[in-house]
């Protein structure tokens, strides 16, 4: 890998991409940088269910040991558990083995520091430098100085209960579907959601090491509305494979994507007059309905670039509360560091509960524009050159064109997967479907897998 940080930490095709050696350089990197001022130095380390998390997990251990840390293992917990177990240990830093949305053949890293928020880019870049040297340029130790390896086993349970005590209603007379993606939510997603009360239906919550985000989760939803109309529920929840994202469909089926649940919780926050400057932070991604909708009920947006990572960075540097993508990345500062699918759930679902709304009637408040977006995939190397092509800009300017002020095209490459993301609007679903389709396969065409550069 020629540059380890992505978007959202570090990602590649486990064992040849992301290697052993690459995660065992990376715990020692993340050693030496982050723990350099502790006395008793500790990393928490958590993974999701990929068949690669543990080979990954032993090099990581080994590396974070070698220099001296002691690492404390979770086991399986969601993205957002690693977070709050940072600071319930007092530790200098938490890392997620995880890829995320992707498939079960990548995995990755997500970092986060002492004060349970991931890392920003001035410690990646120092991530970076120390990976590239020797031993992350320090003596490693040995005998007595060697980091210690330990089980946090009640991890899980601690997460769950830091879940728990955000809800001030129970969730009787509600029943849900929930889509754990084969990922880190398929053992607490019950525990949480019974736990307040609901009745719980769930789908996908069996991981084999390799079911992870396949035809399901926050990307397939089609499961999860068969569950939902075939068992009469109130609502479906699905989630992803690390359990940071959640969208919600509602009793009819109908998607409810984190658009329409960050204008949900914007009214009912703003009601409340708990929507801390009256306004919240969204990316270019989002849907032009939204912003109408913004605008009627009053609510300022700040908008920032694609990404966890900006978002959070705005909310913070704009005192906004609440953030996300229409991805179902959602934030509530006052709650978590860091985006969290459980707790979106919850959220959502204490809106139902006290305001006596069907999810149908909620989704409702948000009219959005038709949107598609396709993804080109492109070998890896030539992940930014579509922006060089002359055939390929000329295209997606006569699109723009041709959409004028009735739409927007956007094009960008994933920080994380060798993909081109292709989003268009417009008032015709079927002609920007086509126009996305045609900007895809001019990218693949040019910078595919098997394409000749």
């Amino acid at each position: 890998m020629d540059r380890f940080f992505g978007t959202d930490g570090i990602r590649g095709i486990a064992i040849t991409e992301f290697t052993c050696e690459t995660a065992m350089q990376l715990g020692r990197a993340v050693a030496a940088c982050m723990c350099r001022d502790s006395k008793k130095p500790r990393i928490v380390v958590g993974v999701d269910t990929r068949v690669s998390g543990d080979v990954i997990q032993a090099a990581l251990v080994s590396g974070i040991c070698s220099m001296g840390a002691d690492a404390i293992i979770t086991g399986v917990v969601p993205t957002p558990a690693v977070a709050v177990l940072v600071c319930k240990n007092n530790a200098d830093a938490g890392i997620m083995i995880t890829a995320g949305i992707s498939s079960f053949e990548y995995n990755g890293v997500k970092i986060f520091g002492a004060d349970g928020f991931k890392i920003d880019k001035q410690t990646e870049a120092e991530l970076e430098e120390l990976m590239c040297k020797p031993n992350c340029g320090s003596e490693l130790k040995d005998g007595e100085d060697i980091g210690h390896i330990y089980y946090d086993k009640d991890g899980l349970w601690d997460y769950i209960r830091h879940i728990l005590k955000k809800v001030d209603t129970d969730y009787h007379g509600l029943k849900v579907a929930i889509d754990c993606a084969n990922g880190a939510a398929s053992e607490c997603g019950a525990k949480i959601f019974k736990g307040l009360g609901a009745s719980v239906v769930l789908i996908n919550d069996l991981p084999d090491g390799v079911n992870i985000n396949r035809k399901c989760g926050t990307l397939d939803l089609d499961g999860l509305v068969r569950t939902v109309i075939s068992e009469h529920c109130d609502l479906g929840l699905a989630f992803d494979g690390d359990g940071a994202r959640c969208i919600a469909v509602d009793e009819a089926g109908r998607e409810i994507d984190g658009d329409k649940l960050i204008g949900i919780f914007a009214a009912y926050m703003q009601f409340n007059k708990t929507l801390r400057n009256n306004s919240c932070v969204v990316t270019k991604m989002s849907n032009s309905g939204f912003y109408k909708f913004a605008r009627q009920a009053g609510v300022m947006i700040s908008t920032s670039k694609v990404g966890g990572h900006n978002v959070i960075a705005e909310m913070r540097k704009s005192g906004c509360n609440l953030g996300g993508e229409k991805s179902g990345n959602i934030f509530f500062l006052d709650d978590s560091t860091t985006s969290d699918g459980l707790l979106t759930g919850t959220k959502i679902m204490s809106v139902m509960k006290k305001t006596g709304s069907k999810m149908s009637e909620l989704g409702k408040m948000v009219q959005l524009n038709p949107q598609v977006l396709i993804n080109a995939r492109v070998a890896r190397q030539n992940r930014t050159k579509w922006r060089d092509n002359s055939e390929i800009t000329q295209l997606i300017m006569d699109y723009s064109a041709k959409l004028g002020t009735e739409g927007r095209l956007y094009v960008r490459e994933s920080g994380t997967e060798p993909l081109v993301r292709i989003m268009i609007e417009g008032k015709r679903t079927g002609l920007i479907t086509e126009y996305a389709k045609n900007i895809a396969s001019a990218i693949e065409r040019i910078y595919g897998e098997n394409a000749q550069v």
